[in-house]
């Protein structure tokens, strides 16, 4: 039995609708999902109960879907089958992002569950390699290649997964507050506008969580910011509504490339 443990935000909903069988949906009490009622609602501090209950239940796969903050651990609230775990837990929340989501796997594969990914129970969320519409020009071929370099540079560091790009060069790169508020910081640049934006998961980035997710608001905050469209890495994205996606595209006249490095193309 599979339980989706869902974040905020779209995707555990379209993830859940890709599933043949209704799994189990457990969320943090501060971090619901849009549109959905989880079968249970925890805190942090109550995680090792929480993992008990999943045995309860008969639940061997996991999988984790949407937005989570770090949460505060509140030391007056961990109950006694979260104690053995506060070590790993508080690692977890003073490490990198990548460092915590390893923190977050370990625990639960520790508990003898299998961490499973959104590419793998849900792969139609991760579009085939192509120009899904638009018509990238040869400058915009030359940024998603500097584009792909510089996120590759940022995840090594640990910094985020995105980046804009025109003529060569990063205008804007993704941080602690993420795309939607990198690219809302392009609405007043001072030029004519051009350029792209690149998403892309970390070069050693654990897929199984936190793989980088783009949508309908994404192409609104895109157009906002005067680029000329989006790039995403092949096999690394999830494309929330793929339909509206390409249709918002082609309404604010953006092109959506799903872009293997491996070729450029």
């Amino acid at each position: 039995m599979l339980a989706l443990f869902a974040g905020q935000g779209g995707l555990p909903g379209a993830v859940l609708a890709r599933l043949p069988e209704p799994p189990l949906v457990f969320s943090l009490s501060d971090f619901l999902p849009d549109g959905l009622d989880p079968d249970l609602t925890f805190r942090i501090e109550h995680l090792g109960s929480v993992l008990g209950e999943l045995k309860a239940r008969g639940v061997t796969d996991v999988c984790f879907a949407g937005a989570v903050s770090r949460p505060p651990i509140d030391p007056a609230q961990i109950d006694p089958a979260t104690f053995p775990l506060v070590p790993v837990l508080q690692q977890a929340m003073a490490s990198g992002d990548d460092g915590a989501l390893r923190g977050v796997i370990a625990v639960f594969e520790q508990a003898g569950f299998a961490v499973r990914g959104v590419d793998d129970i849900a792969p139609d969320l991760l579009p085939a390699p192509g120009v899904l519409t638009g018509t990238p020009g040869d400058g915009h071929r030359r940024d998603a290649a500097r584009g792909a370099a510089i996120v590759a540079a940022m995840g090594a560091a640990d910094i985020g997964q995105a980046c804009a790009v025109h003529r060569g060069q990063a205008i804007a790169v993704e941080g602690i507050f993420g795309t939607d508020w990198m690219l809302d910081t392009l609405s007043a640049r001072p030029d004519d506008g051009g350029g792209l934006l690149f998403k892309a998961p970390k070069p050693a980035q654990d897929r199984r969580m936190d793989l980088p997710t783009v949508g309908p608001a994404t192409v609104a905050a895109v157009a906002r910011a005067g680029l000329d469209g989006i790039v995403i890495a092949a096999g690394g994205v999830i494309v929330l509504d793929q339909a509206a996606v390409i249709a918002a595209c082609d309404e604010a006249g953006l092109f959506f490339w799903v872009h293997d490095p491996r070729t450029n193309g």
